[in-house]
């Protein structure tokens, strides 16, 4: 079975696909089987990819409401070992088709039990409506993108108690793997600030890794998943700092 990342904040501009992106792309570096769910409606991951989400005759809409399977719209991309299940603005209509569906909550979890991939990584929309729900519950943790800008931790409330519920019943072993702090300029002040302020709000969850300690990190989630084990040196490039 696959291991499962949500990458998730419901303020829109921190850096989730980015962040979402990157860690895909070098995992499959690495030589392990990875599939990025894009489950934003604005397809940036799809975009990001190289993809044309206009010209898609299927997206991950048709998974979620339809009857269609993940490996009939996984589409390759030109990373090696790296899939997407693409995503466009038609996935803003599941959020209202899903709301009559019986175990609407569980329809991501679901579609992807018997997924070809190592580790999927979930890009979530900025909403905390039922396709994040979705994620949550299909998650095996949550890693928190939070931008080094004012207000960084506003709203984190809202998300925070989003995933309490989720682990009240729909996803008990959900696991907050942490916070990555993104677009941080070590030479501002602001950015020291955004650090502390995060440091002291999320205690142990959050650390000021290098980017080659990520791979450790990532390593140490799924060390007890042997088909995972040899994840090594996952690096995480561009302008995100953890």
């Amino acid at each position: 079975m696959a291991f499962i990342i949500a990458i998730t904040n419901q303020k829109g501009g921190v850096g989730k696909t980015t962040t979402a992106v990157n860690i895909a792309a070098q995992l499959a570096t690495n030589k392990r089987r990875v599939l990025l769910v894009d489950l934003d409606p604005q397809g940036n991951a799809t975009s990001s990819l190289g993809i044309d989400k206009a010209a898609l005759p299927a997206t991950l809409y048709d998974v979620l409401v339809g009857d269609s399977t993940v490996a009939k719209i996984v589409l390759p991309t030109k990373v090696a070992n790296l899939f997407i299940l693409p995503a466009n603005s038609s996935l803003v209509q599941a959020e209202v088709d899903l709301v009559s569906m019986t175990q609407r909550e569980f329809r991501l979890k679901d579609k992807l039990a018997n997924v070809d991939a190592d580790i999927i990584i979930i890009d979530c929309p900025p909403a905390l409506g039922l396709l994040t729900v979705n994620a949550l519950t299909a998650a095996n943790g949550v890693l928190i993108p939070v931008q080094s800008e004012y207000f960084a931790l506003e709203g984190l409330s809202e998300l925070m108690n989003t995933i309490r519920l989720v682990r009240g019943g729909l996803n008990p072993d959900l696991d907050l793997f942490g916070v990555v702090l993104t677009m941080f300029n070590k030479r501002t002040v602001l950015s020291e600030q955004v650090l502390a302020e995060v440091r002291q709000h999320f205690g142990e969850k959050f650390s000021k890794l290098s980017y080659l300690e990520m791979s450790v990190w990532l390593k140490r989630q799924v060390m007890e998943r042997p088909s995972l084990s040899m994840i090594n040196g996952a690096k995480v490039r561009g302008r995100t700092k953890h």
